[in-house]
């Protein structure tokens, strides 16, 4: 089979899945949304397992694989968090219209797809031999699960893919980045459909990490009241668990096949901060979504909504919101959804973008729950309040940032 390649292509979402504590699907997403109600609870067994932590909040959700739907012998090399990707990305090639659809395995379709790490448990039996000197718990399938890239790799495998592979190891904008370069790779021609999207797996080992730098939330008495993003009250993050994915696919394929269009992505920016890994940089944020801007070919009055990155950490809220307001120049009206969910860190690109989209249809944006009084310190931009907001715009933007000093930010066009 010979591959050409066409320059400048447009690139479309024609399908999308989710795994997430807001629901699904669209239908339920909304209605959660618009009951302006957290996922967060109380983890009342950290009391005893860890007593050490500071925050005893999170916002696991409910999962177990349909394992007569997805047999043992297909998931075998699945941990848990491959295992919520596959099921998001099943949703997502059901909606496209491509679920078993032959041409998927021809090489013209690719995978990009990202996780903080690989499933936690794993990684336990791996490094056990080395504390009890004993192999008797790494098994066959130890490393597939464990490995960074295991999202990318087990969908491939399983739905047969001979495309490019665009594994996006990048922590919190694994998801964001993935759906950035399947948009690069389309534009360029090398690829007519790609699966982008991330995933993340609770783990208390997450919300440790956060907390021993003290950016998690302790309102563990009211954990429906938190996290705060842009309040002057905030006190930190809340780490959630889940999977995004995005069908990708060049607009002419897309149209010639009849698919159902979403939006078209027109816009992505990425910068580094090259200079401290767990600190924002406001020039750098800011620089990512100008580049973003600057490759829709639009002006920054165009677009009319922005889900934020919204941490609810002190340096994280003030730099993206400054940064913001430095390209903006105005109180563009903006949200963030981790104020529901907490922060599905690999994930959070993917799943906010999704809703960012679907508010987009709907015409409807979520607000910031949990917001009281805005940090003066934060930038004056339009934090939506209340009952969310009624807004028709043909443009969004979703930003996402990461330690290590990543940045991405992405728009979306109506169509």
């Amino acid at each position: 089979m010979s591959f050409t390649t066409k320059k400048g292509c447009r690139v479309v979402v024609t399908g999308c899945g989710a795994v997430s504590a807001l629901g699904n699907d669209w239908h339920t997403a909304l209605k959660n949304l618009k009951a302006k109600k957290n996922f967060v609870k109380y983890m009342s067994d950290w009391d005893e397992k860890y007593p050490l932590l500071n925050t005893r909040l999170a916002a696991p959700i409910d999962f177990e694989i349909d394992k007569k739907k997805y047999p043992r012998k297909q998931i075998r090399g699945m941990g848990r968090v491959a295992q919520m990707a596959l099921v998001a990305t099943d949703n997502a090639l059901a909606d496209s219209g491509l679920l078993g659809c032959e041409e998927i395995t021809q090489g013209r379709t690719g995978v990009a797809y990202g996780s903080s790490v690989g499933s936690v448990d794993p990684i336990m039996e791996w490094y056990s031999m080395h504390v009890t000197n004993d192999t008797s718990k790494v098994g066959s399938t130890t490393y597939i699960k464990a490995m960074p890239q295991t999202c990318a790799v087990n969908l491939e495998i399983f739905y047969h893919l001979t495309g490019r592979l665009i594994p996006t190891n990048t922590a919190c904008t694994s998801g964001s980045l993935s759906i950035g370069y399947a948009y690069e790779t389309i534009r360029a021609g090398i690829q007519d459909i790609m699966i982008a999207g991330g995933a993340e797996e609770f783990c208390a080992i997450n919300s440790a990490t956060f907390d021993i730098l003290f950016s998690t939330s302790v309102k563990n008495k009211t954990p429906e009241l938190t996290p705060t993003a842009y309040d002057v009250h905030r006190d930190g993050l809340v780490i959630g668990e889940g999977a995004g994915t995005l069908i990708l696919e060049e607009y002419e394929h897309a149209v010639k096949r009849g698919a159902k269009i979403y939006a078209e992505v027109v816009g992505f920016g990425t910068t580094t901060d090259g200079s401290h890994i767990t600190s924002p940089n406001r020039t750098t944020v800011a620089r990512a979504i100008q580049l973003a801007i600057d490759d829709a070919g639009i002006s920054p009055n165009d677009i009319g909504y922005i889900n934020t990155h919204g941490t609810a950490t002190t340096a994280g809220d003030i730099a993206e919101t400054n940064a913001t307001y430095d390209v903006f120049k105005r109180a563009v009206p903006c949200s963030t959804v981790k104020n529901y969910i907490g922060h599905t860190l690999g994930a959070c690109g993917a799943i906010e973008s999704w809703l960012t989209i679907e508010m987009m249809r709907e015409g409807w944006f979520l607000p910031n729950i949990n917001l009281k009084e805005v940090d003066p310190k934060c930038a004056p931009l339009d934090y939506i309040m209340g009952d969310g907001r009624e807004i028709h715009t043909d443009y969004v933007m979703n930003n996402n940032f990461a330690f290590g000093g990543i940045n991405t930010s992405l728009i979306f066009k109506r169509v």
